[in-house]
């Protein structure tokens, strides 16, 4: 059951940071990669929020490890950071890395401090 959980959480979260990426990145027409940057952001407040909560077992598996597991990514954060440096784009690149870094941080503990104050 646990294996199913995180899996149908993980198909769904990777269809909704496909789409959103995709979105935002269409919609400012930028090389800079703030589709990934809202989608780390946006799943480090959550997560936070999430563990903040406590949520019960089976729900983490579905939401946390599944849904967030997959929404999240830190292989395109470090694939997108490398390509701008190897395109000659420094400043973006630091701007980038440390940037979403910095944010995803404060975005959990964020999260986790409302998530503190929810009783469910």
């Amino acid at each position: 059951m646990n294996i199913f959980l995180v899996g149908i959480g993980g198909i769904l979260g990777s269809l909704t940071r496909y789409q959103l990426g995709k979105a935002l990145t269409q919609r400012t027409g930028s090389a800079f990669p703030l589709g990934t940057v809202a989608v780390n952001i946006s799943g480090a407040f959550l997560l936070g929020l999430l563990t903040g909560v406590k949520i019960d077992r089976t729900l983490f598996l579905l939401l946390c490890d599944g849904y967030l597991g997959a929404y999240t990514t830190f292989s395109t954060f470090m694939y997108e950071g490398f390509d701008l440096f190897r395109d000659n784009e420094k400043l973006n690149a630091s701007i980038y890395i440390a940037g979403t870094m910095i944010l995803g941080l404060a975005g959990c503990f964020a999260g986790y401090e409302l998530g503190s104050f929810i009783s469910l």
